[in-house]
């Protein structure tokens, strides 16, 4: 069975980004037994109509990325219609799927959207407001995905690679979803590479997680896979499935019961912020305290002035002493505290990305310190905010959160 793959982009043309779709897409097709006999890119307009008029009568399987925009240079739909004399019109799944994610947005050229070629079906986009489609001409089973790795992604494994194997009669194949936190999305792929070469990897990278797909080999190869990365980055750090770390501090504190309070420096209310957005979190969240000034951290959260002259603000008893204050201040069961420098400049000797989490609860007051690297400054906080939820969940849990975080590698 033969498959050809489009990749349009006009920036991936000129170099301005790489392209990873075509390496992930022929690692899945190769695992199905399927021959990628074809890669090519195309930029943003109607070149690839004759390719795809090309390609219909060779191919078993052509995927297009790229293009199903609402601007004017998202061509692909006028692409593939010209190239199989499929009128386009707007289908009524896709124009519904479209009103209900776009509610008043849902007009004019973001309508363009809900238009399909003749005879083809939407594909959900769960994570934008472009839908997939496909249909079959002859022996071609022709897929349209839109182009950014955060849409496409989730697309193909959920719903993709499970069309092509039910429409091509290649049966069932595995394929296991884990959440990554605070490992780069670079390092992930090079700690999957020094795995069984027959292994297959893909990832999605999200503001707060990196999503893994992995297939290939026995299940118990791809658990061993993960099992021998875990011991590399260290515990805490991969879990099973689609997991929201908020989500997963949410569950573990409504199961017990339990109440949260955060005393947020580096990190300036985001923590908070995200937690927050959990539907039913007042169930647990008692609120916070926001001390950039040490002054704050002094009145408000009556860290002693003395602990902040000696150890500094970015320090073990600060980081516990705010985690205890805030705890005592507005009455919650737990409490979890972050000071760090976030850059761009180092602080008190310490430099940028080095972050101390404070935690207080009914195990005692407990302080960890993370090296969270030298990213930018959003970045870094997004990852504090991340450590934080995290090392909560094993201070709540029973776990050694000291010992957790001075084992995390690959930062």
């Amino acid at each position: 069975m033969i498959a050809s793959l489009f990749i349009i982009g006009s920036e991936i043309t000129k170099g301005i980004i790489g392209d990873k779709h075509s390496k992930m897409i022929s690692n899945e097709l190769t695992l199905l037994g399927i021959k990628v006999s074809r890669i090519a890119f195309f930029p943003d307009d109607i070149s690839i109509e004759e390719s795809i008029r090309e390609e219909k009568e060779k191919s078993d399987i052509i995927i297009v990325t790229g293009g199903l925009g609402p601007t004017q240079d998202d061509l692909t739909r006028r692409a593939i219609s010209g190239a199989l004399n499929r009128p386009l019109s707007v289908d009524r799944d896709a124009e519904a799927w479209l009103r209900a994610k776009l509610k008043e947005r849902a007009t004019g050229s973001n309508l363009r959207q809900a238009e399909l070629p003749e005879g083809f079906f939407m594909i959900d986009n769960p994570n934008g407001t472009a839908p997939g489609f496909w249909g079959e001409v002859g022996r071609s089973l022709i897929i349209s995905l839109p182009g950014p790795p955060r849409e496409l992604e989730p697309m193909l494994y959920s719903s993709v690679l499970p069309l092509i194997r039910e429409k091509k009669g290649l049966g069932e194949a595995e394929c296991d979803e884990y959440s990554s936190f605070l490992t780069p999305e670079a390092k992930l792929e090079d700690l999957f590479e020094e795995e069984d070469s027959d292994l297959s990897f893909g990832t999605r990278f999200q503001d707060y997680k990196i999503s893994i797909y992995l297939s290939g080999l026995t299940k118990e190869k791809r658990e061993e896979a993960i099992f021998d990365i875990r011991k590399k980055v260290g515990d805490y750090r991969i879990f099973e499935k689609d997991v929201e770390v908020g989500k997963m501090l949410f569950d573990v504190l409504k199961e017990k019961k339990k109440t949260i309070a955060f005393a947020e420096s580096c990190t300036g209310g985001l923590l908070s912020s995200h937690f927050a957005s959990i539907p039913g979190v007042s169930e647990v969240f008692m609120g916070s305290v926001v001390s950039y000034a040490y002054s704050v951290k002094e009145d408000v959260l009556k860290v002693s002035k003395e602990t902040i002259e000696r150890y500094g603000a970015v320090s073990r008893e600060c980081a516990i002493e705010m985690a205890r204050g805030v705890r005592e201040k507005l009455g919650s069961d737990y409490a979890a505290s972050v000071t760090g420098v976030a850059g761009p400049k180092s602080q008190e000797g310490h430099s940028v990305g080095h972050v101390v989490f404070g935690f207080s609860g009914d195990r005692g007051d407990v302080a960890a310190e993370v090296e969270l690297g030298t990213f930018s400054r959003d970045a870094i906080r997004r990852r504090a905010v991340v450590a934080s939820m995290l090392l909560m969940c094993a201070y709540i849990n029973g776990d050694d959160t000291a010992s957790i975080a001075s084992s995390w590698k690959a930062l």
